[in-house]
């Protein structure tokens, strides 16, 4: 069996934005956009190696350019997609560049890490609750 090659887009035909282009991780994790206008918090719901999705109290417009900040990572990208909805929104980014594997595998522990942090931080405030401690 002959392997075909992956037809690549001519200037005519421009690539598909908005389509993933990697797997993606599923997370719900508290993030930042960052952006000439702007600092917004936002909770970043997935990644993968060419994007995420980030849901935002005030939904971005497409083509703003700016950075997820998630603690010492940023990634630089760029606004393709916006769906609005009552309490803000969610908007797709583009990478400017794909990030590493490793740097999604990174992710993924931080966010499993994060998961386990509050868990124990609520135990911790309903143990002091049911003490009678401040």
């Amino acid at each position: 069996m002959v392997a075909l090659p992956v037809p690549t887009p001519g200037p005519e035909e421009p690539t598909a934005v908005g389509r993933r282009g990697s797997a993606r991780l599923r997370l719900a994790i508290p993030a930042r956009f960052v952006s000439i206008y702007s600092t917004q918090p936002c909770v970043l719901l997935d990644i993968s190696r060419t994007g995420a999705r980030l849901a935002l109290p005030g939904p971005l417009a497409r083509n703003q350019s700016g950075f997820i900040e998630l603690g010492r990572l940023e990634v630089f990208g760029t606004i393709v997609r916006m769906e609005k909805g009552p309490d803000g929104g969610v908007n797709a980014m583009a990478f400017d560049e794909p990030i590493a594997k490793s740097l999604v595998l990174d992710i993924r522990k931080f966010a499993e890490d994060f998961e386990l942090r509050e868990h124990q931080a609520l135990r911790d405030q309903v143990r002091r609750w049911v003490a009678g401690e401040p």
